[in-house]
């Protein structure tokens, strides 16, 4: 088939090398605009078009999908179907109709568990065992659409989100490429979602990834690994935030007031409304990420010293 491939992050990588490896014709791939990065906050293609532009693929980077002059490039391209992964944009009708096999998404949930912009991080927040991933086709519901293919994912005890999205977003090409194969050959039909287990995953914001220490050690365990490598957990010390790499609980540890910190020889423990955490990386103010250890011994803690 003659495709039109919409991606942004290096998360949708994979699946466009997929496409451009296989019998499909990846005439173009659509992508979110270059956005301001670093220090220097100067203008950076997304990975997805920085591999595009090697392989020598037209590059197209509406500032919104509904652009007429995108809309009119698409119709003179012709694609027969428009595979999505983490575009980041709203498609409307306009842009919905010009494919005669739609716009068929590669979501990191498996539907209808999970709809929205985070599904993987709420998996792992709320204590999921299972994730998957799904292809569906787009409608103008948010996820809504009739399911192609789907697989599952166990999500491990120490998972993070970017461990987890890693192996999904690989894992997720090769279902994303059966998909098309299977639609070019007329023998893949899309199944209605069921109306029940639906969820939704909303992005989870800077304040979200505040660590709430009187919370369980588990819950503090699970939004660390959601949110990270984003937005990132933080919490506050002597009035500065911290940052803070995955912790591991300590069910065995002696006993701690919530927010508490007890640095010793090979471990920094926080208590939490249950038992203690073991602090892995964290990153304060300015410094770079350091072991929890090597930071206390060059910031030798107080008995006043608290996580808030």
């Amino acid at each position: 088939m003659r495709l039109v491939f919409a991606g942004t992050p290096e998360t949708a990588v994979p699946s466009l090398e997929a496409l451009l490896g296989s019998g499909h014709e990846v005439a173009a791939v659509v992508t979110r605009p270059d956005a301001p990065s670093g220090r220097g906050r100067r203008l950076v293609a997304s990975p997805v078009a920085r591999r595009a532009e090697e392989a020598g693929v037209e590059v197209l980077k509406p500032a919104k999908a509904s652009d007429p002059a995108f809309l009119d490039r698409l119709r003179a391209i012709a694609p027969d179907c428009c595979p999505v992964v983490a575009y980041g944009a709203l498609l409307r009708p306009a842009a919905l109709e010009i494919p005669r096999h739609g716009w068929v998404n590669l979501h990191f949930s498996l539907l209808p568990a999970w709809r929205g912009a985070a599904p993987v991080q709420h998996a792992i927040l709320h204590g999921d065992d299972v994730t998957g991933a799904a292809t569906f086709q787009i409608e103008e519901g948010l996820d809504t659409g009739p399911v192609y293919g789907v697989l599952t994912e166990p999500i491990l005890p120490a998972d993070t989100t970017g461990d987890l999205l890693g192996r999904l977003a690989v894992a997720g090409a090769t279902l994303l490429l059966d998909t098309m194969n299977g639609i070019e050959a007329g023998v893949l039909a899309a199944r209605p979602q069921p109306e029940e287990g639906v969820s939704y995953a909303a992005k989870l914001t800077p304040e979200d990834a505040r660590v709430d220490w009187t919370a369980p050690a588990m819950r503090v365990d699970r939004l660390v690994r959601a949110c990270t490598p984003a937005p990132g957990a933080w919490t506050t010390l002597r009035g500065e935030r911290v940052k803070l790499g995955p912790v591991r609980p300590a069910p065995d540890a002696p006993p701690l007031a919530p927010g508490e910190l007890r640095a010793g020889k090979k471990e920094v423990l926080v208590g939490t409304g249950t038992h203690p955490v073991v602090l892995g990386e964290l990153q304060p103010p300015g410094k770079r990420r350091m072991n929890a250890v090597d930071w206390t011994r060059g910031h030798p803690l107080t008995d006043e010293d608290r996580f808030s």
